[in-house]
């Protein structure tokens, strides 16, 4: 006689991917939006030039850049904003929207203060550019991701590099000496889909990233790049010396290469 306890069960009549198909799908996230003040501000914005900072430096840079007018905020709805400051801080999970005008020249930053998941990038991108905010050149502020990145990369290491759409390369590049990203180099995340979506949208734009993540050598090379050829006819500065606590704040994203800590 069989032992009920000991016997293996009889195989199942289901392939696993047959027994998934009785599980409720989760359901969609809600869309990011955006919030402008006031509410009857005149959309679609269009500025000259859209500033979006992802990585650490130019969060921080961008936190202490003026003047600089608040306008609105980019909401995600899975990111809470209990906790958030009233006044913009770079120690909340928020994505404040601000405007720097010279003249006839106006621009328009944003500030992810969190991280964004891969399956989330498309749909932020979407939103933030081409529908209330339609700029005629986009500069994206980004780190290198070293799992990606083709060859060794030393800690001891600074550096800046670009990649372009099709048709900010045809004419006077924004960030005139940076070297482009090497060959067989991959970018992924949001800034991918910021530069994907500008090449589908047919806007210049250029996607900046730099090493290291952090700390004060990469803060003084993105800073000179923002001065020296983004904001050089515009009458801003950037209150910032790279040595500040604000470097410590809790955005993190990053991508750890375990040989480079061997």
């Amino acid at each position: 006689m069989e032992d009920v306890l000991t016997e293996l069960p009889p195989p199942s009549r289901f392939f696993l991917e047959d027994l998934n198909n009785f599980t409720p799908p989760a359901p969609p996230l809600p869309s990011p939006f955006i919030l402008l003040s006031p509410p009857n501000s005149k959309t679609p914005l269009r500025p000259s030039l859209f500033i979006i900072a992802i990585s650490s430096p130019s969060l921080y840079l961008l936190h202490h850049i003026s003047p600089k007018t608040l306008i609105g905020t980019l909401i995600l709805p899975e990111i809470p904003s209990s906790g958030n400051s009233v006044d913009p801080s770079l120690k909340d999970k928020s994505c404040n929207l601000y405007t720097i005008s010279h003249g006839s020249k106006s621009v328009v930053l944003a500030n992810f203060q969190y991280s964004v998941s891969s399956e989330r990038a498309h749909a932020i991108a979407k939103t933030l550019i081409g529908q209330q905010i339609i700029p005629e050149r986009v500069l994206i502020l980004d780190s290198v991701q070293t799992r990606n990145f083709r060859g060794r990369i030393s800690t001891d290491d600074t550096f800046a590099m670009k990649l372009e759409t099709s048709i900010e390369r045809k004419g006077a590049p924004l960030l005139k000496n940076l070297n482009y990203f090497p060959s067989g180099s991959v970018v992924e995340g949001l800034g991918a889909a910021l530069l994907g979506r500008c090449q589908m949208k047919n806007i210049k734009a250029t996607l900046c990233v730099s090493w290291p993540e952090s700390g004060g050598s990469v803060i003084s090379v993105v800073k000179d790049l923002l001065l020296k050829d983004v904001l050089h006819d515009m009458e801003v500065r950037i209150d910032a010396n790279g040595e500040d606590e604000g470097l410590r704040f809790g955005h993190t994203n990053h991508y750890l290469d375990s040989e480079l800590y061997t």
